[in-house]
């Protein structure tokens, strides 16, 4: 029996489509045929026989999928350990310790409540790229091993809100959380009692409505919530999460916004204390005075692609200790596993600020002062979205422009630089721009508006679109 999957379907980090539309149970069971497959035929466990970990979020529809998906699996030959509702950290956390050859976390992630999609891991590896292309043509052929796999129900939550208290050093702060009804809401109510302090919660009821505000913490309004509780209740700061629990959202005591690549700033501060001169990793997306501020620590930054699974394999590809996104993806490989986990990340910031002896607030009002842009996205048709950026490419090289090509175009100039990359998660092309002033700025925007014209794109709005950073603001998607 052979499965097509839509071929939006598959990305380059991850799978995510729309649930009915682009996506359905029978692609779920696909998946569970593929991944189960591939795992028997790389003979990971052949004496035990292979087992995968599987989890999901709380949309209304990853029940529903993940009971497809274990069905697929167990149609492979695969035993399946369900591990239940949970953001995907608690997935990869399962993986990690779980006697497993892998792992498969059903979510849709920030994106709206309609969507889903699966996260994957294989032997403590992103499984990504190549690999779901390789799932892909397998499961066009119907090339799937045949079996009768076991399930078994293992019950991890509180193990691994244990986990990440473990070794806690920090003092008693005062914290509001927002779970924004996301899957991240039981282990946030489960962690405030481990912790010493204050602490306030919001929207911890897992609800796939997201009747409160939909679970993007990199979209300000979304942290209208929080911004408020902090301020009411004079709190030390505020934390929020994606609707999977592995990203955050940092709001400061003055209700002002901490940025993914502002925050990873201050976790590299604090890791490269211990691990001096170490590689920290941040995406193409990430503020000039990110990779300033580790070299100046003593670090040696590297930019990479944007993407959790991209970000992860590079730290282990360099064995950097950290690494981080401007979508507030922050990777611990330093007393942790090296994978993205917003909770934890929240308890290394509660322990951070401790060691620093500083308040959030303080430790914002000395980031340097840039201007930029936040992240500009607009939608562009798939089939020309790549070719947009070809196009642009070639006329930055014909004139001799300054370019790195990490992922899409960086381009630096007298001005500061810009962004011009192709999601790999969406039908949209993403901008960016930094500048030390406000003209240099406009001139920014200005140069890429017109590259893109030249390609036969106009942004819906093409106003100033900036904010002020380090004193410091800006705004992130993917």
């Amino acid at each position: 029996m052979a499965h097509r999957f839509h071929p939006t379907l598959l990305r380059e980090y991850d799978m995510r489509g729309v649930v009915g539309r682009t996506l359905t149970e029978a692609d779920a069971y696909a998946v569970g045929r593929s991944f189960g497959t591939i795992v028997r035929r790389r003979g990971i466990s052949p004496a035990r026989g292979s087992r995968i970990a599987i989890g999901y979020d709380g949309r209304l529809s990853s029940p529903a999928l993940e009971e497809a998906v274990v069905k697929g699996l167990q149609d492979s030959g695969t035993n399946v350990v369900r591990i239940g509702l949970g953001p995907t950290p608690m997935l990869y956390y399962a993986e990690a310790v779980l006697d497993v050859d892998g792992g498969i976390q059903i979510t849709g992630s920030h994106n709206p409540a309609d969507h889903n999609g699966f996260k994957l891991v294989l032997q403590h590896n992103a499984f990504f790229g190549p690999d779901i292309l390789e799932m892909d043509a397998m499961a066009a052929a119907g090339d799937w091993s045949e079996g009768a796999g076991t399930v078994e129900t293992v019950t991890i939550m509180d193990r691994y809100a244990a986990r990440l208290v473990e070794g806690f050093d920090g003092a008693a702060w005062r914290i509001g959380w927002d779970a924004g009804n996301g899957a991240a809401g039981p282990v946030v109510d489960k962690l405030v009692k481990l912790l010493p302090g204050e602490h306030h919660v919001l929207f911890t009821h897992v609800d796939g409505h997201f009747p409160h505000h939909h679970p993007d913490p990199t979209v300000e309004a979304n942290l209208a919530d929080l911004k408020a509780l902090v301020r009411s209740k004079k709190l030390d700061f505020g934390v929020a999460f994606d609707g999977d629990g592995d990203r955050i959202g940092v709001i400061d005591g003055k209700g002002r916004v901490i940025w993914g690549d502002q925050l990873l700033g201050i976790f590299a501060e604090l890791v490269l204390k211990d691990r001096p001169n170490a590689p920290i990793v941040a995406d193409v997306k990430s503020s000039q005075a990110l990779f300033d501020r580790i070299a100046e620590l003593g670090g040696r930054p590297l930019m990479w692609k944007t993407g959790h699974s991209l970000i992860k394999s590079r730290m282990k590809q360099v064995a950097a200790p950290l690494g981080g996104e401007m979508t507030g993806h922050v990777f611990f490989a330093d007393d942790y596993y090296g994978y993205d986990d917003g909770l934890y990340a929240a308890v290394r910031l509660i322990r951070g600020l401790t060691r620093l002896g500083r308040s959030l607030a303080a430790l914002h009002d000395a980031m340097p002062a840039l201007i930029n842009t936040p992240e500009i996205r607009f939608p562009v048709d798939e089939s020309r979205k790549f070719a947009v950026v070809e196009e642009v490419r070639d006329r930055l090289h014909r004139v001799g422009a300054e370019v790195d090509e990490t992922d899409g175009l960086r381009v630096s100039t007298v001005d500061g630089w810009w962004l011009l990359r192709a999601s790999n998660t969406q039908d949209v092309l993403v901008a960016r721009a930094e500048s030390a002033t406000e003209a240099g700025l406009t001139r920014l925007i200005a140069e890429i508006d017109s590259q893109l014209a030249d390609s036969g794109v106009i942004r819906a709005f093409q106003g100033p679109d900036r904010h002020s950073m380090g004193k410091n603001d800006a705004i992130a998607h993917e």
